[in-house]
């Protein structure tokens, strides 16, 4: 009997013990990175009356006959169940999401925490408020690498830290020439012997420089002869009379033109002047014209050309008619006007682009008046766009015909070693050749470019970059500052070539532009910034930005088996296992939130569950102590 007092103790104090631990429970629900403890419970002692017996002679087999003496605390556990994240907006507070603990040190001895509450101390570390242990992880080089081999210590952020002047060694390049941007407004220069009035527009080729125009041969010439008057020979004034000129049969009198149709000049008698005859012809034939030129009648064609397919022929002629007596026909014959020639013009073109050398001739075509038949153009200089115009026809000299450059321009500012700027000016001029532009380099100050000035850079048909050159077989843009540093290297990166990565040439507006350089002028650390891998980014006053540092987790074999020690810390023991350290998401499955705390992962709800139950077991435990007790009493009361 005296057992069940033992044993209702023994119930009333682990009972005891999970108020104990649920209370600790809910004093820490507002403990940053808080872990629930769990109470389990077990049987202790037993006492075995009877032992168990084994069937045997026909008799079933007989149970063991025990009884309990209570009960005890098994285990004590922490719940490492993971908190909810809150956003607090400051940049040194950090909640880990997954399993690990941030490792902390105080020189010599590392602890192991999941309260991400940091802030800075006198010296720059990365501490703990509450104690002042320091964060530890791997520190940066001076170029931000972060070396996976390199030791762990206390992680250190010096603001005002300076980072040193970084020249400038690539610029990159990136977006679209426009393939059919032109700017190439054409002006005369020179004119010479050809007839060359004005030039207009612009070239279509877009291409800068001097175009020098050579032109031989001859225009074309228009049929043109002179009749022959066969009575009484003489400079003829107009007014004479066709019967003067022994005309008897006005009657008869045609042209054709060009092999075509004979038309019939009517209206004319023997007492018709000269003068009525050429204007009867001027308004009954289109195409020729009739004129009195050093006192013969002339007859000419209006388009110039060759007189084999641009003439004009008249009626036969026969005594006493038109054709025999005015113009001097043979008889049976016709006055055939066909000695106009074809042009012999050849026009060819040198073209010298700005800065560059003389490309080869190149042969250009010729415009036509489509009334007169003579030359008074030229077609297809610079690709066409430019009107040449000759008004009164051209000839054989040379010309000069400037047009101006497409260019497009693009600046960005590079730096030498002491970090001083540069502004850096890249031309982008268009070439006469398909797919071809040319560019060139300049600074805007005292600097002496020694090499990789110019170049060229070419298309695919696509598009696509075909090739970035530099003039004089260099690899890149160099010059010196002139103000003691070092000579400066720079190379243009524009893409990979048949690829669309960089530079390309499209019918598309101009949008090519430096798009980025890798150097810069000296800095301090002014922020920094936390991301989920545990990377330290600190943010320079010249607007560069490198790795300092990295946060490294600690995981266990059995982190139920690590020891508490307050302040919500943790040291390992003998049966949690060695600390196993590494990068976040790499040899820890966690990730770091910067600006944000992990809260107490206590459940209030179940707490409160777990206060009823251990009040309940507790009630219980004491009333088996009162039952025992009376039991007791009555026991004793039987000797009176």
């Amino acid at each position: 009997m005296l057992g069940s007092l033992y044993t209702s103790v023994s119930g009333m104090k682990g009972h005891m013990m999970s108020l104990n631990v649920s209370g600790n429970n809910i004093a820490n629900i507002n403990s940053i990175g808080f872990k629930a403890g769990r109470v389990t419970f077990q049987e202790t002692l037993v006492q075995t009356l009877r032992g168990a017996t084994k069937p045997h002679d026909g008799m079933g087999g007989v149970s063991p006959l025990q009884i309990g003496l209570g009960m005890g605390v098994g285990t004590i556990d922490n719940i490492f169940s993971q908190g909810v994240l809150q956003n607090t907006g400051v940049a040194t507070d950090l909640g880990i999401n997954g399993e690990g603990f941030f490792i902390l040190s105080d020189g010599e001895t590392e602890y192991f925490t999941r309260v991400g509450s940091f802030g800075y101390d006198a010296d720059g570390n990365l501490v703990n408020p509450a104690n002042g242990l320091i964060l530890q992880g791997r520190l940066g080089n001076n170029d931000g690498v972060i070396s996976a081999g390199s030791a762990i210590r206390d992680i250190s952020l010096p603001f005002g830290r300076k980072v040193p002047a970084e020249a400038t060694t690539t610029v990159d390049f990136s977006c679209n020439l426009d393939a059919s941007a032109t700017t190439a407004t054409s002006t005369l220069l020179l004119s010479g012997t050809t007839g060359i009035t004005a030039v207009f527009g612009d070239a279509v080729n877009g291409a800068g420089g001097t175009h020098v125009i050579t032109i031989t041969g001859d225009n074309a010439i228009a049929s043109s002869m002179a009749g022959s008057n066969l009575v009484d020979p003489a400079a003829l004034d107009g007014s004479e009379t066709l019967a003067s000129l022994g005309i008897t049969d006005c009657s008869d009198f045609t042209l054709s033109v060009d092999g075509g149709d004979a038309i019939s000049i009517a209206g004319l008698s023997d007492s018709s002047t000269i003068t009525d005859v050429i204007n009867s012809i001027n308004a009954s034939v289109t195409g020729v014209t009739a004129s009195l030129e050093g006192g013969e009648v002339v007859l000419a064609r209006d388009y110039a050309g060759d007189g084999a397919m641009y003439n004009i022929t008249t009626s036969d002629g026969v005594a006493g008619n038109i054709s025999r007596q005015l113009f001097g026909a043979a008889a049976g014959s016709a006055f055939v006007v066909n000695n106009g020639t074809a042009t012999t013009l050849i026009v060819s073109d040198v073209f010298t682009p700005t800065g560059k050398a003389a490309m080869g001739a190149v042969s250009l075509g010729l415009k036509f008046n489509e009334s007169t038949g003579i030359v008074t153009g030229i077609s297809d200089l610079a690709g066409g766009g430019i009107r040449v115009d000759a008004n009164e026809g051209l000839a054989a000299g040379t010309a000069e015909v400037e047009t101006a450059p497409t260019e497009h321009f693009s600046s960005i500012v590079v730096y030498d070693t002491l970090g001083v700027e540069h502004n850096l000016t890249v031309r982008f001029t268009r070439s006469a050749e398909t797919g071809k532009w040319y560019w060139d380099a300049s600074l805007d100050g005292t600097e002496q470019i020694k090499g990789g000035q110019a170049g060229s850079v070419s298309f695919n048909e696509d598009g696509s970059l075909a090739a970035f050159l530099y003039d004089g077989g260099t690899n890149s843009f160099s010059f010196s500052p002139a103000n003691g540093a070092n000579e400066v290297s720079i190379a243009f990166e524009s893409g990979t070539p048949g690829s669309f990565d960089g530079i390309t040439q499209f019918s598309s507006a101009f949008s090519t532009a430096a798009k980025g350089q890798d150097g810069y002028g000296m800095g301090a650390l002014t922020s920094v910034s936390i991301d989920t891998s545990g990377i330290i980014t600190g943010f320079f006053s010249n607007g560069v930005s490198k790795s300092i540092a990295q946060i490294i987790l600690a995981k266990f074999n059995n982190p139920a088996g690590l020891e508490k020690i307050g302040d919500s810390l943790y040291v390992t023991s003998s049966n949690s296992g060695l600390a196993v350290k590494g990068e976040p998401g790499k040899i820890v499955n966690a990730s770091i939130s910067g600006g944000a705390l992990e809260m107490s992962n206590v459940d209030l709800a179940e707490e409160f569950v777990s206060m009823v139950v251990a009040q309940r077991g507790f009630q219980a435990n004491a009333r088996i102590l009162q039952a025992s007790d009376q039991m007791l009493t009555e026991l004793v009361q039987l000797t009176r």
